[in-house]
């Protein structure tokens, strides 16, 4: 069996919160209480316009107070654009490079200010500056299990575009279920058809979940052969448009109750999480 791989997503749960910006101290005692606990990589902030993301414009300088000497746990930094991407580089200690492509015309104007065919162009960028820069690039594929806006979408449009990006030459694919829309049924569907496919492209689940059904989503993005899972602890963040506030991020700690359960190992330090649980509960106080 292939090793479940746990993505924890500090910059998803914080970006979103602009009732106060969280301290820069705060953000680097919390990203390094995470970088302790074993994950495979900390989606810890992005390179966007601060006009834009508020919340995340002092991710270089929390960067640069990041332990990533003393962990195994890689970085994966959000872009929106080339200068993003460009100035990410800069740093040494980011592995990955994320850039969100929405398969909806609309979201994807809403979210980087580009078109889908404009966000093509960009993906074949970033693939030549992370290929020079030694970095992966990540692509999460919005909307990838339905669509609020009124775009076709379906199983097959989906496909479609998990090729085109396959033959751009993306080896990291995760689909990403942006406003909390999908149901274990669309889940399993898409895994079991496109994993098959594509034993090149690493797929992962970054799944917006209410409380009340988050187990199964996890259970079908697992059972369909998915091991790659984003999680943010207590669940913060998701996206606002859902209209409902309680869906939210995956929770990472229903992620270890499931896998925990499954006696399936995730090398992660249990009691390090717990610390870094606490420091959450200090971040998301009162929000």
């Amino acid at each position: 069996m292939k090793k479940v791989k746990i993505i924890e997503c500090p910059r998803d749960a914080m970006q979103g919160i602009t009732e106060r910006f969280i301290p820069t101290e705060d953000k680097i005692t919390y990203i390094n209480a995470l970088l302790k606990v074993g994950f495979d990589t900390l989606d810890f902030g992005s390179f966007v316009s601060p006009k834009a993301i508020p919340q995340m414009r002092d991710s270089a300088e929390v960067l640069s107070e990041l332990d990533v000497k003393n962990s195994r746990t890689k970085l994966l930094a959000i872009v929106a654009n080339l200068r993003g991407a460009e100035e990410a580089c800069k740093f040494s200690e980011i592995r990955y490079i994320g850039y969100p492509f929405s398969i909806s015309e609309i979201f994807q104007m809403r979210n980087t200010g580009k078109t889908i065919e404009e966000s093509v162009s960009l993906l074949t960028d970033l693939l030549t500056i992370c290929k020079n820069h030694n970095k992966e690039l990540v692509a999460y594929l919005s909307m990838g299990f339905g669509n609020p806006y009124g775009d076709p979408w379906s199983v097959e449009i989906v496909s479609n575009w998990v090729k085109r990006l396959s033959d751009l030459g993306v080896k990291i694919l995760s689909l990403s279920d942006t406003v909390g829309m999908a149901d274990e049924i669309t889940i399993s569907e898409l895994f079991c058809n496109l994993i098959p496919l594509y034993p090149e492209i690493e797929f992962g689940a970054h799944l917006h979940t209410h409380p009340r059904n988050w187990f199964a989503k996890v259970d079908a993005a697992f059972g369909a052969g998915c091991y790659r899972f984003d999680g943010a602890i207590l669940g913060f963040g998701g996206c606002p448009m859902a209209k409902d506030e309680l869906t939210g991020n995956m929770p990472t700690e229903k992620l270890i109750t499931y896998f925990s359960a499954k006696k399936i190992d995730i090398s992660l330090n249990l009691l390090r999480f717990e610390s870094a649980y606490n420091e959450a509960l200090k971040i998301f106080k009162g929000i």
